[in-house]
C-alpha cells in the first residue's frame, strides 16, 4: 500500500486539495449560518431581528468561505510554480 501512495502521490495530493477545497466552503457557509442563527435566537426577543441576522451572517459565511477557497488555490498554485517539472526535462527533443 505505501508503494502505491508513492507512486500516485500527485494524485492523491491532487484529490486531498479538492476535498480541502469543499470542506474550507461549506465549513464558512455553516458557521456564518449558525452565528448569525443564534444572535438572531439571542436578540430578537429584545431587538426584533429574526431573519435578518441570519441571512447577513450567511453572506458572510458564503463570502468567509470563498475567500478561503481562494487562498487556498493561490498557495497550491504557488506550490506547483515552485515544484520542479520532471517530465519536460526528461524528454529526448530529437537534437544532437
Amino acid at each position: 500500500m505505501i508503494h502505491f501512495k508513492e507512486k500516485h502521490k500527485d494524485a492523491y495530493d491532487a484529490i486531498m486539495n479538492a476535498s480541502t477545497l469543499g470542506l474550507h466552503l461549506v465549513s464558512g457557509t455553516f458557521v456564518g449560518l449558525a452565528i448569525g442563527y443564534w444572535l438572531d435566537v439571542w436578540l430578537d426577543p429584545r431587538f426584533h431581528t429574526k431573519p435578518w441576522l441570519t441571512l447577513a451572517f450567511l453572506v458572510f459565511g458564503i463570502a468567509a468561505g470563498f475567500k478561503n477557497v481562494y487562498m487556498d488555490v493561490k498557495k497550491i498554485l504557488r506550490a506547483d510554480e515552485d515544484k520542479p517539472n520532471d517530465e519536460h526535462s526528461s524528454q529526448d527533443d530529437g537534437r544532437p
